[in-house]
Parts: structure tokens; C-alpha cells; sequence
């Protein structure tokens, strides 16, 4: 399989963990601020970019879905309310992340719709072919081998079932594209800093971020490995991006 640069980018460059771990130690650091900072520094526009994903998904009606990367469940809630499937299963390496996910989901009553369980994208407990849709978001830069994760959401994806993901992208647009980049290199880091006391989390998510194939080139790495009706559909100015694929 083929690595790619995101892959080595990691939040702690002195530490002697894989990325993957350090990755579950940085979010779960961050998990009680998550929230509040993914609101706060996009200025509550990734609510919008959540539904607009899932809106891709309606046609296909789902019954069995699986979040991967799922956090403090924000996907998980949205498809339960947008969607109404049956089952709403969320992965993630977070145990802290997932904690708050549960709360929320205690607190909607959805546990019997809503399953967040610890789990690993390039190793999910799920026989082949279990679920009508799979949804990312904001998580396949976070993978440690990127390849090795899409082709596991592959594996347990249904025939002709969609794979959806939400990811961060680099705008292209003169002007936008620079000062984009100083507010998630700069600006966007310093708040984090003093909000959520861990500079280092948003300096490696912007990093990873800046890294990571996006555009055309991660569509290819979906057609590369065998997913069928590719696409990429760019958001508020480029600054992120719904991908979709089929099995």
C-alpha cells in the first residue's frame, strides 16, 4: 500500500508512540473543549457542512450505518435526526471523546439507535459487507496508514452502499488560500491555545491538514482502491470537502 504524507505527521514529534496513539492521547486531551473549539473556529459553519454531507446519503436510505472517527457523536446525532435509520454504530480511538458522545446521546434518549464503541478504523469489528452507508468526518487525515482504513470502510460496506466524507481542504482562490493559511497556521492555534490550553493539538491538525491529498488527488486514491462513483464536492470556498464513493 501506498503511504502518503499526512501519514507521518504527528501532534507529539518527541514522543516514541505510533501516530495512532498519539492521535487517541491528543483528542483525548481535547475532548472536553472539542466541541466549543470546532463550533468557535469555524464560526458554527461545520454544523451547515455536516448536514450537507449526510444530505447525500437520503436517497439511498440507510438502514444500518456506521460512523468511523465518530468523536463526541455529532455525525451520529445529525444521521439519527436527518436520516431515521435503524442503527447508528460510532467508532473512535478516543475513549474521552466517546464519553461525552455518550452523554449526548443518554441525553437525546437515542441509546438504543446510537452505539459508540473504541474503535480502530484500519481494524473494525464488523464482518464484510454490514453496513448500508459509512461516514468520515474530519478523521481519514487522522488515519495512520490511509489506504489501510478506506479499504477496511470497504470491506464492511454493503454492494453498491456510499462511503461519505467530510474533510478539511486547501482552498485555491488567490487571497482566500493565504489567508486561510495564516488562520490555521497562526491565528487559529493561538485561540486554541487559550481556550483549550493545547497549542500543539490545532498546530498538528493544521499540519496534517496541509498535508493530506486532497481535491482530485484523494478522489483518485477512492478510484485507486476500487470505489465506484467518485466525487468531490468543495464547500465554502474550498475550505472543505464532501468526497463520496460506492463499493
Amino acid at each position: 500500500m501506498a503511504s502518503y504524507n499526512h501519514d507521518t505527521v504527528v501532534p507529539f514529534k518527541e514522543s516514541e508512540l505510533g501516530k495512532k496513539e498519539q492521535v487517541a492521547e491528543m483528542f483525548d486531551q481535547i475532548a472536553g473543549k472539542y466541541d466549543f473549539m470546532n463550533r468557535f473556529l469555524s464560526a458554527g459553519i461545520d454544523v451547515s457542512w455536516r448536514r450537507k454531507a449526510l444530505k447525500t446519503l437520503r436517497k439511498d436510505d440507510p438502514r444500518i450505518m456506521l460512523d468511523v472517527a465518530t468523536g463526541t457523536a455529532d455525525v451520529a446525532l445529525m444521521a439519527h435526526a436527518m436520516l431515521q435509520p435503524e442503527k447508528i454504530v460510532g467508532i473512535d480511538i478516543s475513549e474521552k471523546m466517546l464519553e461525552i458522545g455518550r452523554e449526548k446521546v443518554l441525553k437525546a434518549g437515542l441509546e438504543q439507535h446510537i452505539e459508540l464503541q473504541s474503535g480502530d478504523s484500519e481494524a473494525i469489528n464488523f464482518p464484510d459487507n454490514t453496513f448500508d452507508a459509512v461516514t468520515v468526518a474530519f478523521g481519514v487525515r487522522n488515519f495512520e496508514h490511509l489506504e489501510k482504513g478506506l479499504l477496511e470502510i470497504k470491506r464492511v460496506l454493503k454492494p453498491h452502499s456510499k462511503l461519505v466524507i467530510l474533510e478539511f481542504s486547501k482552498p485555491k482562490i488567490p487571497g482566500i488560500e493565504q489567508f486561510y493559511n495564516l488562520y490555521m497556521g497562526l491565528v487559529a492555534p493561538e485561540v486554541a491555545s487559550m481556550i483549550s490550553k493545547n497549542r500543539k493539538a490545532y498546530k498538528y491538525l493544521n499540519k496534517s491538514m496541509m498535508e493530506f491529498p486532497d481535491g482530485n488527488d484523494f478522489v483518485n486514491v477512492l478510484k485507486k482502491l476500487g470505489f465506484q462513483n467518485t466525487s468531490c464536492k468543495r464547500l465554502s470556498l474550498g475550505i472543505c470537502s464532501i468526497y463520496c464513493g460506492s463499493k
